[in-house]
């Protein structure tokens, strides 16, 4: 039987939005925060020559700059002062997640409440800046040397002032991305860190499709295929949302309890588990691994002059690692299985699960508290990531043979799709979870005044 919030949140009248005054405000402040997202994207870093940086993705196209560019709404490409984006505050937050799980100090701050969390995501910062700090030198370097061996530079004035600029900036834009995202979230609606990516990610997919349309006119792409890609878009994102969606239930039940009404009454709940339990972590951690060494060997491949064997490996490591190669997608697919069981292990403890259930009463009809309530867990918890990573291998493998094969844009990838819409529906969720308080909120109002008349 349907519980009475679940009545109200499919009773909801999106008429009443214009009357939630607090939903609007926090709508405004999510869309400003974006523009203002947008904008960093097109302010450069000082010392960049925009032609020689254009030959340069041009040169290194289909490697890890282009990953990475999706993620940064396109900032990587223009090397803008938010260039890095906020990966390295989620490889940050991810290291601290896993660290946490595996380290009984971090372990025992987690549990510490508020204050822990606190403290945890003081060191998050500490490792976002670090990160930032070795990326940038990194990224400053590489800009100085290539191109350096054809009698020119991506650098107007190389050197170490231009070094030390270049990370101060870098270290500043993330840092301030990573503020912009907690203002979004506390403020705002929706997870602001997901927001800014996928803001991102939606900021260039009219490109993708106007390079797809560029094609069709051209005869590169045929109109059939082209019609193809977009219904094979439409149906991905539906069953996108079918997976994200699906959960297996386990019955909880707790020990009777006396009511008014019934007298003793067991009480039962459900504990859900996602089939998707990973998210979109394994897919964005294999292709950068992947990718990596592609990128090394294209910026290796500028400057190898004369050295046939060097030459030769390079060649034969660029065309085993280019999209849609058997080994490249041989190498992603186990990937994403790996990084899937291995994230599901670190986010979900079914030792811990059975400690809190055995605590506070509850069991699984048919099976002992403790022990065997783990072992149950575990075995569930197996059998669906199963599932979760066969679903996300074939979301992610399915699309990168069609960039492969028919040319397709790489903005509509599979982890792109997977991304903007898990975040579409995170926040569709929060606004509906907005609407349903609101009209809380008029219905405890009506019923005062009822009351007082």
């Amino acid at each position: 039987m349907a519980s009475q919030a679940g009545i109200l949140a499919g009773n909801i009248n999106f008429a009443n939005f214009a009357k939630a005054s607090e939903l609007k405000r926090r709508l405004w402040f999510t869309l400003g925060a974006l523009i203002v997202f947008r904008l960093l994207t097109f302010i450069p870093l000082p010392g960049i020559d925009p032609r020689a940086l254009n030959q340069l993705f041009q040169s290194t196209q289909g490697g890890i700059l282009d990953f990475f560019n999706m993620f940064s709404g396109g900032g990587l490409e223009r090397m803008s002062l938010i260039a890095l984006g906020v990966m390295p505050y989620i490889t940050a937050s991810i290291v601290m997640q896993m660290a946490s799980s595996m380290s009984p100090a971090l372990a025992a701050l987690k549990k510490e409440g508020e204050s822990g969390r606190k403290k945890i995501n003081q060191y998050t910062r500490y490792g976002t800046v670090f990160l930032c700090t070795i990326q940038g030198y990194f990224i400053a370097v590489g800009l100085e040397g290539w191109g350096a061996g054809q009698g020119g530079s991506a650098v107007i004035d190389p050197g170490y002032l231009f070094r030390l600029t270049t990370v101060v900036n870098l270290v500043g834009g993330t840092m301030f991305l990573m503020w912009l995202g907690e203002q979004i979230t506390t403020r705002g609606v929706g997870n602001g860190v997901s927001l800014i990516i996928t803001a991102g990610i939606v900021a260039e997919l009219p490109t993708a499709v106007g390079q797809a349309l560029e094609g069709g006119r051209t005869g590169s792409l045929s109109p059939l295929t082209i019609m193809a890609v977009f219904a094979f878009a439409g149906i991905l994102i539906l069953f996108i949302c079918f997976m994200e969606l699906a959960q297996r239930r386990v019955l909880i039940q707790y020990p009777k309890r006396q009511t008014a009404r019934s007298g003793l009454q067991a009480e039962r709940s459900h504990l859900p588990l996602k089939i998707n339990t990973a998210n979109v972590i394994p897919p964005i951690f294999a292709s950068s691994l992947l990718l990596m060494p592609l990128t090394i060997a294209q910026f290796a491949g500028n400057r190898v002059e004369g050295e046939s064997l060097s030459g030769d490996m390079l060649i034969m490591v660029t065309t085993a690692l280019q999209h849609g190669a058997p080994l490249y997608m041989t190498l992603y697919g186990i990937g994403i299985v790996f990084f899937c069981f291995f994230y599901t292990a670190v986010v979900f403890n079914p030792e811990e699960t059975a400690e809190n259930l055995k605590r506070y009463g509850g069991f699984i009809p048919g099976i002992r508290p403790g022990k065997r309530t783990e072992e149950y867990l575990d075995y569930v918890l197996t059998r669906i990531t199963v599932v979760g990573a066969a679903y996300l291998t074939a979301i992610c493998l399915i699309p990168e043979y069609l960039i492969a094969k028919a040319g397709v844009p790489f903005y509509l990838g599979g982890t792109s799709l997977l991304i903007v819409v898990n975040v579409t529906m995170d926040t569709v969720t929060q606004i509906r979870s907005h609407l349903i308080a609101h009209q809380y909120g008029d219905l405890i109002k009506s019923a005062k005044l009822r009351g007082a008349r």
